[in-house]
């Protein structure tokens, strides 16, 4: 199948859970359509059933949970690809960054590496990477708002882990920290001003 050339800028929402991301994204793209983008939304993983897969597995063997997040990534490429194609912004709630800071986190270093390699053959690789730092304390205190049980990934000290993994990683290129502490509204302003400033001029002259 010819797909279209790429030309979207693909950003990619990270952090624990808990820091907002899905708040984030709904007012992040609903800012940047008022200034004439054309934005497509997406979220990671694409099928339900490889997430559920990938949660029991977490805590017993997190490669192989690695790796259902990875087959689900693979098989929703061809609509990222076409999604790159038609829009000036991709904007999805987690990457293959999640990946590698939850399951990522618990391995020994060769292996964490050897997936780092397996995500980029399995899909894109985002542009910009904006990352909503938060406290893995406050992450869990928003979380219990909400109620209902802790998912696997929720519990036994894992956001922290995970909030460290992605400390490491901030200083990647393509990475920009948000401080998910602010005002919902601060946080979507600062990413859309980062965004912007990424578009291409024929994107950004619509506005």
């Amino acid at each position: 199948m010819n797909l279209p050339p790429r030309r979207a800028l693909y950003v990619a929402l990270e952090g624990i859970d808990g820091v907002g991301k899905s708040t984030a994204q709904r007012e992040i793209a609903r800012r940047l359509r008022a200034r004439g983008a054309r934005v497509r939304l997406r979220r990671e993983p694409s099928d339900p059933e490889w997430g559920r897969c990938a949660q029991r597995a977490s805590s017993r063997d997190p490669w192989a949970a690695a790796v259902y997040f990875t087959i689900d990534r693979f098989l929703a490429a061809p609509r990222l690809r076409h999604d790159l194609g038609r829009a000036d912004v991709v904007l999805t709630d987690r990457s293959f960054w999640s990946t590698i800071a939850y399951q990522g986190s618990a391995l020994p270093p060769p292996d964490r590496r050897r997936l780092e390699r397996l995500q980029r053959t399995a899909t894109e690789t985002p542009d910009l990477v904006l990352w909503l730092d938060l406290p893995a304390t406050a992450g869990g205190r928003r979380l219990r708002a909400r109620g209902g049980p802790p998912a696997p990934l929720e519990r036994r000290g894992v956001p922290a882990r995970v909030a460290r993994a992605y400390r490491s990683l901030r200083h990647r290129p393509g990475w920009f920290r948000l401080d998910a502490s602010e005002a919902p509204g601060e946080v979507a302003g600062r990413a859309v001003d980062r965004i912007w400033a990424r578009l291409p001029p024929r994107a950004s002259a619509r506005a």
